[in-house]
């Protein structure tokens, strides 16, 4: 069994999954975990970035937008907290179907998979939209929002050309079906596809197919290659690992990933949280930087 890990920038760990160490793990399908006690971790403190400066990044993205440099950019910012509990503790007591423990660098509880391979065939599930389950009629209200919608839409197109470059008789399956998803005390609605491409001897360049689909289309935008380009621009901070990928894989008949995102940084004793969402010209920058905060928490 082989463990992968590729940054946003495409830098890339892999191993044998018997040779790692202070590296844990979970998937729906298979686990690798440490015998840690659950504590009940939850975030003390925020302290997100200035709305001024969220404000200023927003202001630039619109203006590509404008210029038709982009339709859609997943723009993301890191927020200093505090927390009463360890990365290692965050990893053992947080719920979601992927976590990740890297070296007491980083924990990842993301809701999120990138890619799932089983035999000759290659899933995609993008996540766009997310809303407060507690909200009156919040599953109307999120199928039914026209800038959702439209994010939505141009991440499954965006999905379906990446599909496209690696395999063949690409199909969406499922198009905007909702996930539950706990976030700390409250409970997010999540809309999500499912798209389907075939594959042909997968086994023999596995890494290099996962490559070609870097970085994940739900946490850049489209078109890709400019997006990413703006991001750099307007971000101006490294997201390191952060929207990157994580995943497992036997080599043979199947692999799993998610998406790297609920996620807690120790950098230089200090805890970062990065989270972020996708703008659109719909978007409303106090909307945005709202739910930047929101994504900010630990599920348990």
């Amino acid at each position: 069994m082989k463990f992968f890990l590729i940054d946003f920038e495409g830098n890339t760990f892999v191993d044998d999954v018997k040779n790692l160490e202070n590296i844990y793990f979970s998937f729906p399908s298979f686990s690798y975990i440490p015998n840690i006690p659950k504590k009940r971790c939850k975030i003390t403190k925020i302290k997100p970035i200035e709305f001024k400066i969220y404000k200023n990044a927003f202001d630039k993205v619109i203006e590509e937008i404008k210029k038709g440099n982009t339709y859609l950019l997943n723009l993301t910012f890191p927020s200093e907290i505090k927390t009463n509990c360890s990365l290692i503790e965050i990893f053992s007591s947080s719920k979601a179907p992927f976590k990740l423990y890297f070296k007491n660098k980083f924990v990842c509880f993301s809701p999120e998979r990138f890619v799932k391979i089983k035999h000759n065939k290659i899933y995609t599930y993008p996540m766009k939209g997310t809303i407060d389950a507690s909200i009156p009629n919040a599953k109307e209200k999120i199928l039914s929002n026209i800038k959702e919608m439209a994010e939505h839409t141009m991440v499954v197109d965006l999905l379906r050309n990446d599909l496209g470059i690696i395999g063949k008789n690409v199909k969406v399956n499922k198009f905007r079906f909702i996930d539950k998803i706990k976030a700390g005390d409250k409970e997010l609605l999540q809309v999500s596809s499912e798209i389907e491409a075939t594959l042909n001897n997968w086994q023999t360049n596995w890494l290099e197919i996962i490559k070609k689909m870097l970085p994940a289309g739900s946490i850049s935008g489209t078109p890709k290659k400019k997006t990413i380009e703006i991001i750099k621009k307007v971000e101006n901070y490294n997201r390191g690992f952060y929207t990157g990928i994580f995943g497992i894989t036997d080599e043979k008949t199947f692999l799993d990933s998610a998406v790297i995102i609920r996620y807690i940084e120790n950098n230089e004793n200090l805890m970062i949280y990065k989270s972020g969402g996708g703008i659109t010209i719909d978007s409303n920058v106090k909307e945005e930087y709202k739910e930047l905060i929101n994504k900010v928490y630990i599920p348990i």
